[in-house]
């Protein structure tokens, strides 16, 4: 356990912890912080990996790292915001899905 110093006044400061090792507590809140990252990418038109995006240090962590970052990708898709576009390698090189912006968001029709 780290011992914390006190402030002067006998008050213990609040813990700053780094945004690269903080979770989200719930999912809704880990979208609203992650989804505009993901939809600015997706307006470049450009093909990006999910994960790439998400690593970004001043994203949190998602509340369960095994599915929600696939739920978030399926929920933009059907939202008409990304569309596949062929497929990727993870740091393990393992295959994922490559996205791109549809044709709507980069014209700023969807959002």
């Amino acid at each position: 356990m780290t011992a914390v110093q006190p402030h002067l006044d006998g008050t213990i400061p609040t813990p700053t912890i780094p945004a690269t090792r903080r979770k989200a507590e719930d999912y809704e809140t880990w979208v609203a912080a992650v989804r505009p990252d993901l939809i600015a990418e997706a307006k470049t038109g450009k093909p990006f990996l999910f994960w790439q995006i998400l690593r970004r240090p001043h994203l949190p962590l998602a509340p369960d790292p095994a599915h929600d970052p696939g739920r978030l990708a399926a929920a933009l898709h059907r939202d008409g915001i990304t569309r596949t576009a062929g497929y990727g390698k993870t740091l393990d090189k393992s295959a994922v899905q490559r996205w791109r912006g549809t044709r709507a968001v980069i014209e700023g029709r969807v959002a």
